[in-house]
């Protein structure tokens, strides 16, 4: 006698109803990528309408601001307030405290890494900058400016370094709650 052959789609290792179930349930796991995609496209839209600033009346320059940002070097950086400023022979920010001699040698400058910058402008005045590249956010020429000083120095997240963590690791660790996210529109907070 002899044999008939099968077809091979009886030959199928797949039942009917297992094929209707993977095909079911690849359905609705595109469905719930496609609505979780939209969410979250939604959500990152409303989130580029605002970004991390620091209040700077807030700010008690703790050191963190250097220490838990995620880029290597933090986006904080400090600005100088040249309204406020008195352009200070003996600066409290450029200077640290006690100092035996009013020169540049690194063991008598506050900034670790030489950010700022003195340029002698006429007598008893001098013009202080800040060289971006070089400050890492420390703010410890902020504190010494705010105790020996007029206060113009001041730390701020830059918006163009800054990557708009949806959750600013600084912001987390923040003791004063200066670390806000507002929105775009809004103009840097400024020293008053």
């Amino acid at each position: 006698m002899e044999k008939k052959e099968k077809h091979p789609i009886n030959q199928s290792p797949v039942s009917r109803r297992e094929f209707l179930r993977i095909v079911g349930s690849a359905v609705a796991g595109g469905a719930l990528l496609a609505v979780t995609g939209s969410l979250i496209g939604r959500v990152k839209g409303e989130q580029a309408d605002y970004y991390w600033q620091i209040d700077p009346q807030k700010c008690t320059q703790c050191g963190r601001c250097e220490t838990h940002c995620v880029l290597p070097v933090s986006a904080v950086k400090c600005l100088h307030a040249n309204k406020v400023c008195g352009y200070c022979d003996l600066c409290g920010g450029y200077y640290r405290s006690n100092v035996k001699e009013l020169n540049t040698a690194a063991e008598n400058l506050m900034c670790p890494t030489g950010a700022i910058e003195r340029k002698f402008v006429e007598d008893p005045y001098f013009e202080y900058t800040i060289d971006e590249q070089l400050c890492n956010g420390c703010g410890k020429c902020v504190k010494g400016c705010s105790s020996f000083g007029n206060g113009s120095l001041y730390l701020q997240i830059k918006r163009d370094l800054c990557k708009d963590c949806n959750e600013c690791q600084i912001a987390t660790v923040c003791p004063s709650g200066a670390i806000t996210r507002v929105p775009f529109k809004t103009a840097y907070k400024l020293k008053e």
